[in-house]
């Protein structure tokens, strides 16, 4: 059976401390560069492999990051990942991933989970479905870093990173009375979560920005997924005043817009806009390609890693509420450019 190889066998291969060895493989700058040289080479050739649990106790850090998302299904927090694995791996974390798939019990699951592997801090988006935000509190509590990324609450006085939903669901409202529109309907998300209430928020100052009458009928309360773009449809077309136009909260909702409408064999562009909010990787592979906006998943990612590295950084000390704000893009497609 292969030993396992230990800092005291490359100190012995070298003819230096054990002390040295650990401080060169740590990078540390007392070090010289031809000593972390010939250690990490003497490392690679013995192939040694840190003892990770025997680091943290000493250090008092696993690093390890928690990333709680509430679905793997979306590309988005896909994309949301890769910008937080790339930071973390710079910086010699470990991501561990759980999946809430949207059920606020499989959420505190996680959390628990997290918990039990003494990660040095957890990223959350909060499930579409939890009304009861107590898990998020006890994490607080513990003294534990988090931070929030795209889905938040802000009555939970926990740091974040978002989009400026408002500003996106704006510039999504007016794009669409610029290309033509003059009754534009909104399918909403769960209203806990500040993103879909943002959105709402955008959409209506955008109509009063326009002089538009903002009309309670053409607000259809969905729940992110392409079954609430399909019955938001079929609600809005049932209507007396029929709209001519939908910004849906997110791209599967717009997604199963679009394939209700085409279905009813209802133009789009032309007797009907549609614009989504995210810029999945899908919308511009569809016919129509779906006008959208893009929330800059990778720099979110990269951002929320930035934050809770802060936040473990700094734990112990007194750290103002940090509320990071991303710029959102529109994306104009085929699926608004009525002619």
């Amino acid at each position: 059976m292969k030993t396992k190889i230990t800092l005291n066998d490359i100190a012995k291969e070298l003819g230096i401390a054990p002390a040295t060895v650990s401080r060169a493989l740590s990078n540390h700058p007392e070090i010289s560069a031809s000593t972390k040289k010939k250690v990490k080479a003497a490392a690679e050739r013995l192939d040694y492999r840190p003892n990770k649990i025997a680091s943290s106790l000493r250090s008092g850090k696993t690093k390890i990051i928690g990333v709680l998302i509430p679905t793997a299904e979306h590309l988005f927090f896909g994309s949301v990942i890769h910008g937080i694995s790339n930071l973390a791996s710079q910086h010699g974390y470990d991501v561990l991933i759980y999946q809430s798939n949207e059920n606020e019990e499989f959420e505190k699951k996680g959390i628990d989970t997290f918990i039990g592997a003494r990660v040095d801090g957890i990223l959350a988006s909060i499930s579409k479905n939890t009304i009861d935000f107590s898990h998020f509190e006890s994490v607080k509590k513990k003294n534990i870093p988090i931070a929030f990324f795209d889905r938040t609450n802000d009555d939970l006085e926990i740091s974040s990173v978002c989009t400026d939903d408002y500003m996106g669901a704006f510039m999504a409202t007016e794009s669409l009375i610029k290309s033509g529109y003059q009754r534009i309907a909104h399918i909403s998300g769960p209203q806990q979560i500040k993103a879909f209430t943002e959105r709402i928020r955008g959409y209506k100052a955008a109509l009063n920005e326009y002089n538009i009458n903002f009309d309670q009928n053409l607000i259809y309360s969905g729940d992110i997924s392409i079954e609430a773009g399909r019955k938001g449809v079929q609600y809005f077309l049932e209507l007396e005043k029929k709209p001519d136009a939908v910004f849906a909260t997110e791209d599967f909702t717009a997604l199963g817009a679009l394939k209700e409408l085409k279905e009813r064999e209802i133009n789009v562009p032309n007797q009907f806009g549609v614009m989504g909010f995210c810029n999945d990787l899908f919308s511009e592979h569809i016919t129509p390609s779906l006008s959208t906006v893009d929330q800059k998943t990778v720099q979110m990612g990269e951002e929320a890693f930035n934050l809770i590295y802060e936040l473990i950084s700094k734990k112990g000390e007194k750290i103002n509420l940090q509320r990071r704000i991303l710029t959102p893009a529109l994306i104009l497609r085929q699926s608004s450019n009525k002619n």
